[in-house]
């Protein structure tokens, strides 16, 4: 539980003037309850207000909340990597599996906050090292081919010891909150997202024989660039980097873990069979 709820920070779905209109009932609500509102930099844009860069943001609130979908909430999720901060989401898009509050039971949910009748859910995240450098992902790193023709390359080792080669369209590693997005569609398994281990899903394999694979958590993978072309290294869907041939990266578990603020009769379960339809058949 949070030690106290007197402010929180605020981040937009970005250049989506449509929440605009949102805003002030989402003030006036904040204010009934004694919470400041401060609004990330890029979001106070579009309300032609001033507002703070992330860092500062992270510094200064007690939680953030991110207003427009999933995809918002895992960016905010990766860009506070390393804040230790909860992630409130409110959802102004189509169902989805990480933001489970919409703008009509926004109000609600504030006042049970404000008596702790709330859970934080703690979900494991991906470091991904590159030339020294660590970057973090929320769902999911996939290395992929930049265009359409050819096929990716790459080697595969756990604790440096050969684990794998992949040849086809690329492979995606997967967080268990990951693995129901693009890892679910190239036919990886579906994973409890507050349970830990890494999904291994090859995409569109050349060898009939590559299957998905979870891992310990506790496993390094090292992936090289076998190839003849570079390819491309993408976090979440959102941060692309390049991995030039001859080239490797290391994936593993993050050391800190995204924290998400939910309802407390939140059910895991029940976004799978409204999102997947589990169960459903024709009579």
């Amino acid at each position: 539980m949070l030690d106290k709820i007197k402010t929180v920070g605020v981040v937009f779905k970005p250049d989506d003037t449509t929440l605009i209109k949102n805003y002030n009932q989402i003030l006036e609500i904040l204010k009934r309850y004694d919470i400041e509102l401060l609004l990330e930099k890029n979001s106070a844009k579009l309300l032609n207000k001033t507002g703070l860069d992330f860092d500062r943001l992270c510094k200064n609130c007690d939680f953030l909340l991110s207003i427009g979908g999933d995809g918002t909430i895992i960016s905010t999720a990766r860009k506070a990597y390393g804040y230790d901060i909860p992630i409130l989401g409110i959802n102004f898009g189509k169902l989805g599996f990480l933001v489970d509050i919409v703008q009509d039971e926004f109000e609600s949910f504030i006042k049970d906050m404000k008596i702790k009748n709330y859970k934080i859910d703690k979900r494991m995240m991906l470091q991904l090292t590159q030339n020294k450098e660590r970057f973090y992902s929320f769902n999911d790193i996939v290395i992929c081919k930049k265009s359409m023709k050819g096929l990716v390359d790459i080697s595969a080792k756990i604790q440096s010891k050969k684990f794998n080669h992949y040849r086809g369209d690329g492979v995606i590693i997967s967080t268990p909150t990951g693995s129901t997005a693009y890892n679910l569609s190239c036919g990886g398994p579906v994973v409890y997202p507050l349970g830990c281990g890494i999904i291994v899903t090859p995409i569109s394999a050349h060898s009939l024989t590559q299957r998905p694979v979870v891992l310990p958590q506790s496993f390094e993978l090292e992936f090289e660039n076998c190839g003849k072309e570079d390819v491309l290294v993408i976090l979440d869907g959102q941060e692309v980097k390049e991995l030039n041939i001859g080239e490797t990266i290391f994936i593993s578990q993050a050391p800190k873990k995204a924290r998400l603020i939910h309802k407390t009769e939140k059910n895991y379960f029940d976004s799978l069979n409204k999102k997947l339809r589990w169960g459903d058949y024709d009579r």
